[in-house]
Order: structure tokens, then C-alpha cells, then sequence
């Protein structure tokens, strides 16, 4: 039974190089293209090595109400319409060559519009390799002599390499030999004249430090993101991708849609790094091979006329360089056959589509849709760079978007610390591209202030180094046996010659014979002293053994000794060390002890800053309140003083009018008494007055058989003209002696015009109540006139008021007790003032008062 598989563990959160101490900035290059016509006008303009101004064309500050505003941009550094491609080279991407073969990884960008160079910039014209070539170039000119067989290195499906022994590889080589694959190039082909000169470097360039004691390996392999899918342009599709489909009648089918390829899934490999699954990589031996493997690949990536660009790009397209190396053994002939001593490294090179405007490359379509997922995955690309760079300034934890897209998921490793990133910023001077070239300004401007961790350099194995040399120098193994035979041949005389040219040549064998005699006689000789030396060898090595015998006594008795006081020390070091950990538990305990007392005194403290606190907020609160008391206490008594003020002003004007209205009434008084009288009649009381006289001692009248008075009318000075006497339903008929009475008056109810049409005049009775409670009655009177329209119209010309007040409850002036005098003065006028009504008849307006006032004001009897 199979072993269940587990989940592969996940990475910890601390990822190869992210120090924070060790991070790069994300380095951001600007490159200018030159006009096409020079007439044509310009927007940017290079003001230093490392600067760039960016200025609104006319058009543009017209259609923003003239407003003119130029900017500054700044970058690593910025290379001008008259850079050579080798410049932009040195700068940018050799040292990103110099880290792949240093076991680093990188990523290199072209963004920009469509149209900017972008494509020439990273790819190059035939006569002016772009950074690619270039790339290849340099790599291969730094490792040449030390590339491994192919076929040694192998790829799988994991993102990782096996290595093959020579034997295998040899097998592998010989079998691809006898059936050609076109997708694995041969360094014997004739160099495709198509794109020859554009890998014809002339400038040498090579890698300062290669480590030579490894082997080699170089795959390649060419992606596009179409779509957001992954297309391997390596892979060889069964049909023609410029023929339409055909159905199984053998006829081209109506839909014109091309077939496309098979999408490819993005993956993640046992180290957390994402790579294309069945992509296909290709080991390549030379420059020639690597470009002639890029360029099949160029062919099929998909490219579109539009109204800006005439080969415009429709993908973003990656090609990646994969180099594999692995240490040799430390005999320095083979590959050391250890998986995890294998290397590899990877630089990317990305020619990023230009972001467009719809309305201005005219897109339909096809056209249109690669449009929009282009400018979204280009949008997708600038929020994480935004979202980074919040993380990284602001100390924030955001998730950053990368699976939004496939361009971002894809090279999520080298932001998370796994290479170095570099951007060139392609931008086209042309006044028409002004506001796509502001939004790559500011899209730059963002990304040079995100910081990636710098990648650890990673150690080869821990062989001595100049092993591949030193076998070299060697020329193969050397035994021991041949040196010693060449010794000892060395010392015999040399053999006289062996040739018998006739065969009656008797002095040959004889002097050969007499040869090896002394040979054996000197070997012989040489057997002896060697025993003889053996014997004394003995003897000395005998000796040698006693005396070291000896020493070895002596020094194990010198041992023994010291053994001795090593244990004696040893006991008392754990005599000492148990004290030291009994001292060690105490510290321990007291350390826990004054952790505790800080900690409560540190609580006391806490508590005491907080009561004081408390205490100073309190009398700050009191403070802020015996204030906020002595201002309210202020303002109230300045309140009341001013309301006492005007009281006492409004009680003084009170008795003022009062004192007035006393000297108004006691002038009509006096005019009233000193009237001559024939006779004084008595006033009529109303029933009310009756009735409350019958409760109370009444006082004996002053006239007692007074005759009684008949009801008197008063009659309206314009008693000859013809009246409309409005009396409301709700009025109450009163009992006063003096009643308005009108002749030849209509009475009604409510007011009518057929009646207003036969009169003259109009009066109108209101009652209403009076301060003191009694009825008050106002006539109010006026003229009716016709109008023009056949109408009447009344226009009030006075008022008449008649009131009534009731006598009883007020003190009299007379008393049954008291004397009158002699005269009968005095008895007559307090009689009057008592009992009688006076009325007195004015015009509305008057300044005596209102119309018709009784008063009955008591005078203060003389003493």
C-alpha cells in the first residue's frame, strides 16, 4: 500500500535574501526614441543624465483652458535619442548577465506606449542586436570553454534538472542523432542569413569572474501571455495557424476564428517559484543556436497593424534564460553526481505590448479585446507596484494582488526577494503621445520607490578550487610501482648490446653473460647490505621501540597522575557548578521577586500618576467652575440689576399715570360739582347692585325721598339720516340708563349689501370685557358711499364707548355718624362723588381718554 501523500509544507514567511537591511530599489531606466520627422513637435526633453522634463503640447494647453505646467521626472538614469544599443547594454543588462552566472536570478522589463521602441530596445535591427543578443552573446563568451556535454544536464516537468552520466548522455546524444528534431537546433547548421546581423556583435564582452571548477548548461525557452493565457511559442502545433479550420467533409468551415494552441497553467515548484507547466526548454551550445531558437519562436507571436503602430504587439512576450551549472568531482573529469549540488539561475527578458487608447488606434474587434486585456494586465501590474510600495513605506500588511493577472503571478518570486528587477521605461517624444506618456511617467515614478531584497550568493560545494586544471597539467593518474621501477633501473650499469648479426659471432653471448653476471653479483652485493641494513634497521627500530616504550610508560604514569587531579578538579568543578546552580535558582528566584516588586511598584506608580491626574483634572474642573460660577453669579446680578432698573422705571411710570389719571379725574370732578344744580337725582342702580346692597348694612341715603327718575335715551347727533344699526347675535342686551337709539334705523344681524343700499350711515356694536371685569360697549360708526362698480363702502369715522363700574366694595366719603357741616358743601359733593355717574361724551382720538368713562373716586375726608 502506498504511502498517503501529504501537502508540501509552505515556505516560512522569511524568504531567501529579505533582509531588511539588504534591499534595492527596483531600478527604473528611461530611453527616448527619436522623432520620425523632425518637423513633428516635442514633449520631452532630456535635461540631465538622470532627468527628464515633461511639457504640454499647444493643442493640449488650449484645450485646458490655457493652463501650463511642465514636470519633472527623475530616473537611475536616462538615455537620450543618440544612445547606442552596446551603451544601454553596459548599463542595464550586463550586470544582470554577471549575476546569472553567479547562480542569481533577473528580471528585465521594456514598458512604454505602443510605438515607443520597446520591441527594437530589447530584440535590436539587423545591424544593432538589442539587449538580447546581447545577453546571449556575453553568456556564452564567459562559459564556452566550460560548458557540459549535452544532454548531461536534463530538464523535467518540476522546474528542476537531473544530471546523466557520460554513458547515458552519450546514449541520448547518438539516439536524437539518428532522428532529427527541428525543435533542438544543430551548431553545424549554416546561421539563418534572416536575422545573422543582428548576432554579429562586434564589441567582446565577457563575465569578470567565472567559477571553473563547474560544468555548464543552457535552456531556453519563449513564452507569450495572450489573452491573459500562456502560449508556448516553442511548441509545435499539428496544423497550420494561418489556415482556417476544417469540418470532416474536408471544407473550410464559415467561422474564420484561427485555432489557437493549447493555453499553459502556471505551477508552483517545491521552492515556492512559479514556472510555466510544459514549457518547452531547449539546451542550446552557442549564441547562433539561442537566437535561432528565439526567433522560430518570434514568428508565431502574435502582431497587428494598427492606426499608431504598424507591427504592433498583441502579447506580452518572456523569454527566458535558464542556466544550470554543477561542480566537477574532486578528481576534476566528471560532473559531480549530486542532485543538490546543482545551481540554477534565470534571467527574464520581457518585452512588455504598449498600452493604448482605443480612440486612437481605431480598434475593432479582435483588436479591441487584445487592447483591453492588455491595458488590464498592464493596470494589474501598476496596483501591485502601488500596493508594494504602501506596504514598504507605511509598515502595512496589504495583500498584493499578483494572481489578478498572469504577468504578475508569474513573476511574484523576484518582488518576494528572489532576484534582482530592473524596468526601461520606452517613451516615444511625440506630442500626440503626451498623456499615455504621463501615465508611464508617473507608473515609473512608483515603481523606482519599491524596494526588492538583494539575493544571497549561494555556495558551489566546499571541493578544493583548481581541480580541472591541475588533472590537465597531470595528464592522467601515475602509480607508485613504475616510479620505483624506474628507480631501481636506474642504478644497474647498462646491458651491452644483444644484436648477433652472424652466427659464428662468438663474443656477443659471452659479454652479455659476463653483463648479467656482475648485474647478479651487484644485486647479490646489494641483497646483502640491504640485509645487512635491514638487520641494523632492526636494531635501531628495536631501540627506537624501547625507548618509546619507555616514553610511553613514563608519560601513562604522568597520565595517570594527571588523571588523577583532573578528577579531583572535576569533582570539585560539579561541587562548584552544582553551588553555582543552587546560587543560579536563588538569583532566579529573586530576579522573579524584583520583577515582581517593579512590576508593583511600576502599577503603583501607574495608579499614583493617574489619582494625580485625576486630581489635577478635578481642580481644574473646580477651577474652571468657581469661573464659570463668579461669571454666571456676575451676569445674574448685573441681569437683575438692570431688571430691577427698569421695574422700578416701569412702577414710577405707572404712578405717573396713575397720579395723571387721578388729576384728569378730579379736574371733571370739580368741573361736574361746581356746576350749579336745580336738583340731584338719584341714580338708578342695577339689580346687582340691589342684590349685593341687601348683604350689607346699608347706610342712610343723604336724599331719602328722592322721586324716582324715568329712563333717559340719548340721541345720535345724526338722528335726520337713515341708519344700519349691526347689532351680532352675540351681544348682551345691558341695563344702563344711557341705551344708543337710533331712528330710522334698519337693524340687523349681519351686514347686507341691500341694506348698506338704503342707507347713509352705519354703526356697528362690539362689547367686549374690560380689565375689571365689566362689560365695555363700543359704537363704532362710519359713512356709506357708492362705488363705481355699483358697490358700497363704508368708511369709519368714530367710536363711542360706554362702560359701567359698579360702586359697592369702595369706601364712602360720608357716614351716618358724622356731622354735616353746616353749609351742606361738603355733603353734597361727597354725595356725588359717591353716587353719582358722570358722562362725558368726546371724539375718537381725544387726548381726555376714551368716549364715555363713569368714575366714582372717593375724596379723603378732612381731618
Amino acid at each position: 500500500m502506498k504511502p498517503a501523500r501529504t501537502k508540501t509544507p509552505r515556505k516560512p514567511p522569511v524568504k531567501k535574501g529579505s533582509q531588511t537591511s539588504l534591499k534595492d530599489p527596483v531600478g527604473v531606466y528611461c530611453r527616448v526614441r527619436p522623432l520620425s520627422l523632425p518637423e513633428q513637435e516635442c514633449c520631452i526633453e532630456v535635461i540631465s543624465n538622470t532627468t527628464v522634463q515633461l511639457h504640454p503640447p499647444e493643442g493640449y494647453r488650449l484645450n485646458r483652458n490655457g493652463e501650463y505646467k511642465e514636470t519633472l521626472y527623475s530616473f537611475k538614469q536616462v538615455f537620450g535619442t543618440h544612445t547606442t544599443q552596446k551603451e544601454l547594454f553596459d548599463v542595464v543588462a550586463n550586470p544582470l548577465v554577471d549575476d546569472l552566472i553567479h547562480g542569481k536570478n533577473g528580471l528585465l522589463f521594456t514598458y512604454g506606449v505602443t510605438g515607443s521602441g520597446k520591441t527594437h530596445t530589447m530584440t535590436g535591427s539587423p545591424g544593432e542586436g538589442g539587449l538580447l543578443p546581447r545577453c546571449l552573446d556575453m553568456l556564452f563568451n564567459s562559459i564556452g570553454s566550460f560548458q557540459a556535454k549535452r544532454y548531461v544536464f536534463k530538464s523535467n516537468d518540476r522546474n528542476s534538472m537531473e544530471i546523466q552520466c557520460e554513458v547515458d548522455a552519450l546514449l541520448e546524444r547518438q539516439k536524437r542523432e539518428a532522428t532529427p528534431n527541428p525543435k533542438t537546433p544543430s551548431s553545424k547548421r549554416q546561421v539563418d542569413p534572416e536575422f545573422a546581423d543582428m548576432i554579429n556583435v562586434q564589441e567582446f564582452c565577457k563575465a569578470g569572474e567565472v567559477d571553473e571548477d563547474s560544468v555548464y548548461g543552457v535552456f531556453v525557452s519563449y513564452i507569450e501571455i495572450y489573452n491573459n493565457y500562456i502560449y508556448d511559442l516553442l511548441e509545435e502545433v499539428p496544423f497550420d495557424p494561418i489556415k482556417p479550420k476544417w469540418n470532416s467533409c474536408s471544407t473550410p468551415m464559415r467561422n474564420t476564428d484561427f485555432v489557437l494552441p493549447q493555453s499553459k497553467l502556471l505551477r508552483e515548484d517545491k521552492n515556492h517559484n512559479m514556472y510555466v507547466a510544459g514549457c518547452i526548454e531547449v539546451e542550446v551550445k552557442s549564441t547562433e543556436e539561442a537566437f535561432e531558437v528565439f526567433w522560430r519562436g518570434q514568428k508565431k507571436r502574435r502582431i497587428a497593424n494598427t492606426h499608431l503602430n504598424r507591427e504592433s504587439s498583441r502579447s506580452h512576450s518572456v523569454f527566458n534564460i535558464k542556466l544550470v551549472q554543477a561542480p566537477l568531482d574532486a578528481d576534476g573529469d566528471n560532473v559531480l553526481q549530486e542532485k543538490e549540488q546543482i545551481t540554477i539561475s534565470q534571467l527574464s527578458l520581457v518585452d512588455l505590448a504598449g498600452s493604448e487608447r482605443t480612440n486612437r488606434t481605431k480598434a475593432e474587434g479582435n483588436r479591441l479585446r487584445e487592447a483591453g486585456n492588455i491595458n488590464q494586465s498592464l493596470m494589474t501590474l501598476r496596483t501591485c507596484m502601488e500596493v508594494l510600495r504602501e506596504n514598504q513605506m507605511y509598515g502595512t500588511n496589504k495583500m498584493v494582488p499578483y494572481r489578478d493577472s498572469k504577468l504578475t503571478h508569474l513573476f511574484k518570486n523576484y518582488f518576494d526577494g528572489e532576484g534582482k528587477v530592473r524596468l526601461i521605461v520606452c517613451v516615444n517624444p511625440k506630442a500626440e503621445d503626451y498623456e499615455e506618456s504621463l501615465q508611464v511617467m508617473r507608473f515609473a515614478e512608483v515603481t523606482q520607490e519599491v524596494e526588492v531584497a538583494r539575493p544571497t550568493d549561494k555556495a558551489i560545494c566546499g571541493l578544493m578550487p583548481g581541480r580541472r586544471y591541475r588533472n590537465q597539467a597531470r595528464g592522467g593518474p601515475v602509480g607508485d610501482e613504475l616510479l620505483v621501477s624506474e628507480v631501481v633501473l636506474q642504478s644497474f650499469p647498462p646491458l651491452p648490446s644483444c644484436e648477433i648479426l652472424d652466427i659464428n659471432d662468438k663474443q656477443t653471448l659471452p659479454r652479455l653473460t659476463e653483463a648479467l653476471e656482475k648485474q647478479h653479483h651487484l644485486r647479490q652485493k646489494m641483497t646483502d647490505e640491504f640485509h645487512k641494513q635491514a638487520i641494523t634497521f632492526k636494531a635501531l627500530l628495536q631501540e627506537f621501540d624501547n625507548a618509546v616504550l619507555n616514553k610511553e610508560n613514563y608519560i601513562q604514569g604522568k597520565l595517570n597522575e594527571k588523571e588523577k587531579v583532573i578528577s579531583g578538579q572535576k569533582s570539585e568543578i560539579e561541587r562548584l557548578e552544582k553551588k553555582n546552580k543552587t546560587l543560579e535558582y536563588k538569583v532566579e528566584i529573586l530576579e522573579k521577586t524584583t520583577t515582581i516588586y517593579e512590576e508593583d511598584k511600576r502599577n503603583l506608580q501607574q495608579e499614583l500618576e493617574t489619582q494625580n491626574q485625576k486630581l489635577q483634572q478635578q481642580f481644574s474642573d473646580k477651577r474652571r467652575l468657581e469661573a464659570r460660577m463668579q461669571g454666571m453669579v456676575t451676569e445674574t446680578t448685573m441681569k437683575w440689576e438692570k431688571e430691577c432698573e427698569r421695574r422700578v422705571a416701569a412702577k414710577q411710570l405707572e404712578m405717573q399715570n396713575k397720579l395723571w389719571v387721578k388729576d384728569e379725574k378730579l379736574k371733571q370732578l370739580k368741573a361736574i360739582v361746581t356746576e350749579p344744580k336745580a336738583e340731584r337725582p338719584e341714580r338708578p342702580s342695577r339689580e346687582r347692585d340691589r342684590e349685593k346692597a341687601t348683604q350689607r348694612p346699608v347706610s342712610p341715603s343723604p336724599v331719602p325721598n328722592a322721586p324716582p327718575i324715568r329712563l333717559r335715551h340719548r340721541r345720535s347727533r345724526s338722528a335726520g339720516d337713515r341708519w344700519v344699526d349691526h347689532k351680532p347675535a352675540s351681544n348682551l342686551q345691558t341695563e344702563t340708563v344711557m341705551q344708543p337709539q337710533v331712528p330710522h334705523a334698519i337693524t340687523v344681524s349681519v351686514a347686507n349689501e341691500k341694506a348698506l343700499a338704503k342707507c347713509e350711515k352705519y354703526m356697528l356694536t362690539h362689547q367686549e370685557l374690560a380689565s375689571d371685569g365689566e362689560i365695555e360697549t363700543k359704537l363704532i360708526k362710519g359713512d356709506v358711499y357708492k362705488t363705481r362698480g355699483g358697490g358700497q363702502s363704508v368708511q369709519f369715522t368714530e367710536i363711542e364707548t360706554l362702560k359701567q363700574e359698579s360702586p359697592t366694595g369702595r369706601k364712602r366719603k360720608s357716614s351716618t355718624g358724622a356731622p354735616a357741616p353746616p353749609d351742606g358743601t361738603e355733603s353734597e359733593w361727597t354725595d356725588v362723588e359717591t353716587r353719582c355717574s358722570v358722562a362725558v361724551e368726546m371724539r375718537a382720538g381725544s387726548q381726555l381718554g376714551p368716549g364715555y368713562q363713569h368714575h366714582a373716586q372717593p375724596k379723603r375726608k378732612k381731618p
